[in-house]
């Protein structure tokens, strides 16, 4: 690039004053008729340009090569059969081609996993951005095209822009499409799973024709299959069972057929579904007002999870005072609408304080001990009356109860203690403030408890007075039973003695009998960090567990050992080696984990395709290549001219040579040398002065005046 520059030999000012005394003198001598003022003109602005210093500046270029890009897609997608060997041919054939070429450099960049898919569209704009515009001679992509973020694709380059497709003309999938899965559902009640199955590429006949056999598992039980035809939507109910996560897996086998599909990794999907109460129903009857009924009362009315209905019974049938009864402001006990018609929809019913008394009738307890056994809870909060001849254990419901009563009373201070079994328990476990084996703390006195003999299958978590049963917990059969033998934890409420955690121990008590997971005594928990890691906590009332075993989504088996955390708690850290859904046992106990999205998104669309590059490919030249159909030639063209085509010996594709240079220094020449702007000026000089002294006309005079 070459330019004018000027590098003055005086100030510019002055320079400017030459050029126009020269102006000057010209029309000066234009108005005296002097025949040579055109050339005095010249040679004043000769004189002022020579002072200017005129001089002709060009730049110094170095060539610069030319930039191919190479765009290596290595996602999952593209470790499907054959299309990781197709790439590595690929690449290398390309590469030297594109070695052989002068002046051209490659710009490898691959393409790894992502959570969010191949993002082939931000990868290549980045490329394009690394590069000055002005060498980028061509981009070549090796990729099956199945790009997951289609809206950041370049609408543009500064060259032809290529695909090398990965993948075989016969290439078809079946795959399980989830269309709607719901994130929440209420517990025993139906939740709709939305899914289809969708056949993909040269799908062979046969397989076109048969419907796949569904298999739907919901945590891990026994499975139920159902036939779905391509295409076709089905919702699917289902209903969780319980709090927490519920897993639900749905897959297919692979069809058969003369060519296999692709993958079965899309052939499966894990659904998780947070299983959640409707509001719990409470049940809480007092057989007498008593200090600590408002305890009960106001843990169960702060609980926003928990619909209460509370009856305290204010005038028992034995109480004889004259009174009728439709003069009485009291609320009459519904004891046949609570206890026949309606015991089933409550989740759980307390007894605090009750006692026999006549008020429900041997048919009423009856149905409330095959309530529980059918799956219903009740918690005993037994005072002074659990030792008397009203005792509820004389009752049909005394069948159920975990305690026989002795018919002693413990009316003497003491401090409620955890048991090695309350240690392990979660009813009780890592309870604030609980006494620690040799150390002085201990939680604040009670003053009265009964002594009962504790079922044998009964758990005794919390003793009191002489080492007796405090709080029993127990299971009968699908239901379960709490017994409190003391009246007295409302002290802890109010801080007698420094108090103790009511609250806290009351609410586990009272959701354990409602069967929250996180309560459970045999539970086998996993907690998912950073993706693929996950923390196994093994609870169990045993004195070890483990090892844990885990099967894997390709069915292999591994054992993870189990160390001790705590008292009945065993964790381990373990790390899985790619998504899908894993199955853990120890014993009986069964667990299924969803590990990473529901059916990884590299696997939806698995079918080879340009489609997602096509726009920049048209809008830029350049053209798309089956690597099935072999190794294309690559070429240069000229800018403007096609980039792709056909050829006798296969296809071909071609970049544009971009001819680039850097400017590395600058030359300076003078416009011409100071002897030679004396000669022009001189010269300019010179024929002004011969053009006036040669004969001729004589210009016009100017007018003079008379003397």
């Amino acid at each position: 690039m070459t330019g004018l520059s000027f590098d003055p030999l005086l100030p510019w000012p002055l320079v400017a004053s030459v050029a126009a005394l020269g102006l000057l003198v010209a029309l000066w001598s234009l108005w005296r008729g002097l025949r040579g003022w055109f050339w005095r003109g010249l040679a004043g602005l000769a004189a002022a340009l020579a002072l200017a210093g005129p001089a002709l500046e060009s730049g110094v270029r170095q060539a610069l090569s030319d930039i191919v890009i190479l765009l290596d897609d290595r996602s999952a997608s593209q470790s499907l059969p054959g299309r990781a060997e197709q790439s590595d041919q690929a690449v290398q054939a390309l590469s030297r081609q594109i070695e052989a070429l002068p002046n051209t450099e490659i710009r490898r960049v691959t393409l790894g996993d992502d959570d969010d898919g191949t993002l082939l569209g931000a990868a290549l704009a980045k490329a394009l951005a690394a590069e000055p515009q002005t060498r980028v001679a061509g981009v070549v992509a090796v990729t099956d095209g199945l790009a997951h973020d289609a809206a950041q694709m370049p609408g543009t380059a500064p060259a032809p822009v290529h695909v090398l497709l990965t993948g075989q003309p016969a290439d078809w999938d079946r795959r399980l499409v989830i269309e709607e899965a719901p994130a929440f559902g209420l517990i025993g009640q139906p939740v709709t799973i939305r899914l289809r199955v969708e056949d993909q590429g040269a799908v062979p006949p046969e397989v076109a024709a048969s419907p796949a056999r569904l298999r739907i598992q919901l945590d891990g039980a026994d499975s139920r299959s159902l036939e779905l035809p391509p295409g076709v939507t089905l919702d699917l109910p289902v209903v969780p069972e319980h709090a927490g996560q519920n897993v639900v897996s749905i897959g297919f086998d692979a069809p058969g057929g003369a060519v296999p599909e692709l993958t079965d990794r899309n052939n499966a999907a894990a659904v998780q579904i947070q299983g959640v109460h409707d509001r719990l129903r409470v049940l809480l009857v007092s057989g007498e007002p008593h200090a600590g009924e408002r305890t009960w009362r106001n843990l169960l009315k702060s609980d926003a999870n928990v619909d209460l209905i509370h009856f305290t019974i204010l005038r028992p049938p034995d109480k004889m005072d004259g009174v009728p009864v439709d003069e009485l402001s009291l609320i009459a006990f519904p004891t046949q609408e609570l206890f026949m018609e309606r015991i089933r929809d409550f989740d759980l019913i307390i007894f605090d304080r009750d006692r026999v008394r006549g008020i429900l009738t041997p048919q009423y307890y009856d149905n409330i001990r095959r309530y529980v056994e059918e799956g219903g809870a009740i918690l005993v909060s037994a005072g002074p009356e659990m030792s008397s001849v009203e005792s509820l254990n004389l009752s049909p419901m005394g069948a159920i109860i975990p305690g026989r009563p002795t018919g002693r009373v413990y009316d003497q201070p003491f401090l409620p203690q955890l048991t090695d079994e309350g240690r392990r328990h979660p009813v009780t476990a890592g309870l604030t403030g609980a006494p620690a084996e040799g150390s002085d703390s201990h939680w604040g006195r009670w003053l009265r408890m009964s002594q009962v003999i504790p079922d044998s299958r009964a758990q005794v978590v919390m003793t009191g007075a002489e080492d007796q049963p405090l709080l029993i917990l127990n299971r009968v059969g699908k239901g379960r039973v709490a017994l409190l033998t003391s009246d007295q934890v409302w002290l802890w409420g109010r801080g007698f003695e420094g108090g103790g955690p009511q609250l806290e121990l009351l609410r586990r008590i009272a959701h354990w009998s409602m069967k929250e997971p996180e309560l459970e005594e045999e539970a086998l928990l996993a907690d998912v960090s950073d993706g693929m890691s996950v923390r196994f906590t093994r609870r169990t009332m045993a004195d070890s567990a483990g090892p844990l075993v885990v099967t894997r989504p390709d069915g292999q088996t591994e054992e993870v050992p189990l160390s001790e955390a705590g008292p009945g708690r065993f964790t381990a850290d373990w790390t899985a080696p790619e998504p899908g859904l894993y199955r853990l046992a120890d014993g009986d106990l069964r667990r299924v984990l969803a590990l990473g999205p529901a059916a990884p998104r590299e696997f939806e669309q698995t079918v080879a395709s340009p489609a997602a590059l096509q726009p920049l490919m048209t809008a830029t030249g350049g053209g798309a290549v089956a690597l099935s159909d072999g190794m294309p030639d690559l070429r240069t063209v000229d800018p403007g001219r096609s980039a792709h085509g056909s050829a006798a010996l296969g296809d071909w594709i071609a970049i544009t040579p971009r001819d680039a240079a850097s400017i590395t220094g600058l030359e300076r020449r003078p416009l011409l040398p100071g002897w030679a702007w004396l000669l022009l000026v001189s010269g300019l000089i010179l024929t002004g002065w011969l053009r006036e002294g040669r004969p001729g006309k004589a210009a016009p005079m100017a007018p003079t005046m008379p003397g």
